[in-house]
């Protein structure tokens, strides 16, 4: 996701399913062949052809693929700016929110399906191109197909009738989340956040633990080292360079966070990585 356009689109085939996991950013699926059943945060679905799932950050997701079959399907993954656009009328930040009250889930019927379809492929085709305005083209249709999957899901939803919650993250957390994203390269506290979105450290704190399974500082760390892990791996940048670059004041400081967690200094890393990519 730290690349110029943070989307990317593309159809896997799984006989087996795909272990349990989560990530940092945002991501749909539509299913177009097969049959299995998907987990997020311990809610399941059935997944057949018609089948789009929303799944939001750090939400725990796992598919089963049932035997004998192929599950074929989807898979967008997007970050988080896409929606999180700047402005009073930004409507599309509230796809994230909805998700706390609303199943991340729908079962298409037959029409709606190939209308579904059809746009995923047609973005899908735009995704594999380079003709002018790609980005701008993947990101309407994008938005498109979000706003379409909102319609659908609350056709005859009652948010106070039997709506089994996918999640039980407040909302008040995204736009903090989203701020973290943004901002981890520069130098700021638990009390600068809480000064900025007007809530006690021990709330925000509450918050981003619920959202990610970390602390605070777990969490920048880990936002930190995983952009640095990229630069050793893809860059000819110095050690030096990366820890200025995501956020750290010293090299001293990366050094022994890096080995603390990555088990290896940066230096090793990047000999590791290279050695294995050749």
């Amino acid at each position: 996701m730290h690349s110029s356009s943070p989307l990317h689109l593309r159809i896997n085939r799984l006989d087996n399913g795909f272990r349990a996991h989560r990530h940092d950013y945002l991501e749909f699926s539509f299913v177009v062949d097969g049959s299995g059943s998907e987990t997020i945060n311990d809610v399941s679905h059935p997944m057949v052809p018609g089948t789009f799932t929303f799944v939001l950050p750090y939400q725990v997701h796992e598919i089963f693929t049932d035997p004998g079959n192929t599950l074929v399907l989807y898979n967008c993954e997007f970050s988080m700016d896409l929606l999180m656009e700047p402005g009073p009328n930004n409507e599309l930040a509230g796809l994230i929110n909805d998700l706390n009250s609303l199943q991340a889930y729908v079962q298409f019927e037959v029409h709606e399906m190939e209308q579904m379809r059809r746009l995923i492929e047609e973005m899908f085709e735009e995704y594999n191109g380079s003709d002018r305005w790609r980005r701008t083209v993947l990101q309407i249709r994008l938005k498109e197909i979000l706003v379409r999957f909102d319609r659908y899901r609350r056709k005859g939803i009652s948010l106070q009738g039997d709506v089994r919650h996918s999640s039980k993250i407040s909302a008040s957390i995204w736009p903090i989340i989203h701020y973290i994203h943004c901002n981890y390269q520069e130098d700021f506290t638990l009390t600068d956040l809480a000064a900025l979105f007007a809530m006690s450290m021990s709330r925000i704190s509450e918050v981003i633990k619920q959202a990610t399974g970390q602390t605070f500082v777990h969490f920048l760390h880990d936002l930190r080292l995983r952009h640095a892990c990229s630069l050793l791996v893809s860059t000819d940048m110095s050690v030096i360079e990366i820890a200025h670059e995501v956020g750290y004041g010293s090299y001293k400081t990366f050094s022994h966070i890096f080995r603390e967690i990555k088990g290896v200094a940066p230096k090793d890393y990047r000999k590791i990585k290279i050695t294995n990519i050749n």
